[in-house]
């Protein structure tokens, strides 16, 4: 039985979910920034992909946004343990589970898919960082990494690192966007960029 989620959540369904009782749908987890933190959910649409969601956007996957308790940061084994506790209880395509984050949440993905390499389909780290010296356990992962290059509050040297990291120990799936003149929001046009999300959903863990 998968363990009891610690952490506070907002679960977005997809349109045809009810619809389609015998389907099972991708999943995106969304970890947000340092500044969403709390208690108050409503936090959770402030940027990302239930903000879309909220101005009538729809998605063919379910959007899975935790929120971090105020002072911490996130904790990929709750995090593991709300994804399994989902998954248990919805109807979820367990080869499509994806990660995307922002800032802290960018720190947050790439240490979630460091902490469970196999479980996850692709990651969309966003003004993010990681540990460069174990990249070698996600070499095979599918990974579109985004950041300003004017970012003042997490340089863009942090995503650098991960990038060369990776693409020295031999991946071959790996995609990397700086956007010249960004600071630290480098998510609002990466989120508003189908692109991005047309490139998920293409990603199936093999």
């Amino acid at each position: 039985m998968p363990r009891t989620p610690s952490l506070p959540y907002l679960l977005q369904l997809p349109a045809g979910y009810e619809r389609q009782p015998r389907r099972r749908w991708p999943l995106l987890l969304f970890l947000h920034a340092s500044e969403e933190r709390g208690t108050d959910r409503e936090l959770l649409k402030k940027h990302g992909p239930l903000k879309l969601i909220v101005r009538g956007q729809q998605f063919p996957f379910m959007v899975l946004a935790p929120q971090c308790p105020a002072n911490r940061s996130w904790n990929s084994r709750a995090l593991l343990a709300l994804v399994d506790a989902v998954c248990a209880h919805n109807r979820v395509d367990e080869r499509r589970l994806y990660v995307t984050g922002i800032s802290m949440g960018g720190y947050g993905t790439w240490a979630l898919a460091l902490a469970q390499p196999d479980r996850f389909a692709a990651i969309v780290p966003i003004c993010g960082g990681g540990r460069p010296l174990l990249a070698k356990k996600i070499v095979h992962l599918p990974v579109w990494a985004f950041h300003g290059a004017k970012d003042d509050v997490v340089p863009l040297a942090e995503s650098e690192r991960m990038i060369h990291a990776l693409k020295n120990a031999g991946a071959k799936h790996v995609k990397f966007t700086v956007y010249p003149e960004a600071g630290h929001d480098a998510w609002t046009e990466t989120y508003e960029n189908p692109a991005v999300f047309h490139w998920l959903l293409k990603q199936r863990k093999r």
